[in-house]
């Protein structure tokens, strides 16, 4: 754990930003809830009506379903051409875990409504920063979608990690690490390990928690994300 995650500790209730950034541009940013902080876990949760900032690209494909429009914001991505767009999260509530020093994050996706278990998410992204307001890091496409029993699992959204390998957003040392974090998922998994360790997590977020709100000029450029490399 670094100096600067070691200080940084964000109090239950408060607003933490989620971004992803790509080349110094924030490609997505959403708030969440602070519902636990370790120091080394960091525990968020989002319900719907909380507005975000993403893709215009992304925003049209979830509208539209269409994977031409999909695939043009990956080549937006690879240019840095993209432009921001917002987006209001409807239909689930999901408690997300955030492992310091970690390639993946893991989330536990519910019915907002009934808070029926959906799924388990592992994302695959760059380790997270810490910063006053909240963490960066940056999707890498690929994704394990597990069961809420744990007892089976899927790879999710491999072709988008192959074009991001062939644009070059994803170089070598990236998918490295990629490859590395795949197996330790998988052994987590399998020995009911991590935040798997305890099985599904009974939540909801409270009638009363006010939503979390970006707060002014979280768009503007970040800091590079630059892992040390081999």
């Amino acid at each position: 754990m670094t100096n600067t995650e070691q200080s940084t500790r964000f109090q239950p209730g408060t607003t933490v930003v989620r971004r992803d950034v790509h080349a110094g541009r924030v490609w997505t940013a959403k708030p969440h809830r602070v519902v636990a902080d370790t120091g080394h876990v960091l525990t968020l949760a989002c319900w719907p009506g909380i507005e975000s900032l993403a893709p215009t690209t992304w925003i049209e494909s979830l509208r539209t379903g269409s994977d031409a429009v999909r695939e043009q914001g990956l080549d937006h991505l690879a240019t840095g051409t993209w432009t921001l767009g917002t987006h209001r999260w409807e239909r689930t509530a999901v408690l997300s875990h955030y492992l310091a020093g970690e390639w993946f994050s893991l989330h536990c996706f519910q019915d907002a409504d009934s808070g029926d278990p959906i799924s388990w998410y592992v994302n695959f992204e760059m380790p997270h920063r810490r910063g006053p307001d909240g963490i960066d890091t940056m999707d890498l496409a690929l994704d394990l979608v597990v069961t809420p029993d744990l007892s089976g699992h899927r790879w999710k959204d491999r072709d988008e990690y192959g074009r991001l390998r062939r644009l070059g957003v994803v170089d070598d040392f990236l998918a490295r690490q990629v490859d590395a974090a795949r197996g330790r998922v998988l052994r987590m998994l399998d020995d009911r390990a991590g935040p798997f360790a305890t099985g599904w997590p009974s939540w909801a977020p409270q009638p009363d928690w006010p939503l979390p709100l970006l707060p002014d000029g979280v768009d503007q450029e970040a800091e590079l994300l630059v892992p040390y490399r081999l």
